[in-house]
């Protein structure tokens, strides 16, 4: 894992939120963008060399609707860079983490992902990260 790609954070109000990281930050988002598979609608800011994903469930049945019923609005996961995404799962895998995605798919912001299961690091949700390429 190269560095943290983004922290991302679960909200109920994309905009409503979005004026309030713009507060925040002092700075508007740079991308809104909707994963359709994922039922969750995006928006990223960058802070630094940092990058904060809000994400806005667009169905009841998405991940993020259902983690926002359990735990409310919050920290989601934390996603990490990875130069190749496959070689990671499996180096993962072969060290026992359990994974949600055993293959990457598309994700948002110009990435492929695949999640590790929260049950097997402690609690937290983790995103592995892979530029695609062009």
């Amino acid at each position: 894992m190269k560095k943290i790609e983004h922290i991302g954070i679960a909200v109920k109000d994309i905009e409503a939120s979005n004026n309030l990281f713009e507060l925040l930050f002092d700075k508007p988002h740079y991308k809104i963008e909707e994963v359709e598979s994922e039922g969750v609608k995006t928006s990223f800011f960058k802070c630094g060399p940092n990058k904060i994903e809000l994400l806005q469930a667009t169905n009841k049945n998405s991940p993020i609707a259902k983690f926002i019923e359990k735990k409310g609005e919050g920290i989601h996961h934390i996603a990490f860079a990875v130069e190749d995404i496959y070689q990671e799962i499996e180096r993962l895998k072969s060290s026992g983490f359990c994974m949600i995605h055993d293959k990457p798919k598309k994700g948002a912001d110009n990435k492929i992902i695949a999640f590790l299961h929260p049950k097997s690091t402690n609690g937290v949700l983790i995103e592995l990260c892979q530029d695609i390429e062009d």
